[in-house]
């Protein structure tokens, strides 16, 4: 099931100071979609999309060579609650990382994320490769 915001004044799942549809609905949807200016940006419009359950834009997003022929997300059993960004270093022109934690409640149980994610520029998009849990 996908949850979208309940409207364009909505504040974005990814944390910054931006309504959703100004921020990381923009990637999200329409013709700027998958173009996300840089690592950062990308790591937060999938933050956002696990938050909405979007599905096909997080398997849209993933580098072929690591993405998983399926993925399965509980938007419904799962709350989350928060996104920092710790570090965006661009490595090279095609390569970034993004150190982040984020922060979900499952089963009344709080889980934390801390990951230094990789990601790599082709054909004009980012897209994320992996990450290193902390």
């Amino acid at each position: 099931m996908t949850r979208a915001p309940a409207s364009s004044k909505t504040a974005c799942p990814c944390g910054r100071a931006a309504a959703y549809a100004e921020c990381c609905g923009r990637w999200h949807d329409g013709p700027l979609r998958l173009a996300a200016p840089d690592a950062e940006a990308l790591m937060r419009s999938r933050y956002s999309a696990y938050v909405l359950g979007l599905v096909p834009y997080l398997l849209d997003t993933w580098h072929p060579s690591t993405r998983p022929a399926a993925l399965e997300i509980d938007v419904a059993g799962t709350t989350w609650l928060g996104l920092e960004v710790r570090a965006h270093r661009r490595v090279d022109a095609t390569h970034a990382t993004v150190e982040f934690v984020a922060r979900n409640r499952v089963g009344g149980r709080g889980h934390r994320l801390h990951e230094t994610g990789r990601f790599v520029l082709e054909a004009g998009r980012w897209c994320y490769v992996g990450g290193t849990l902390r």
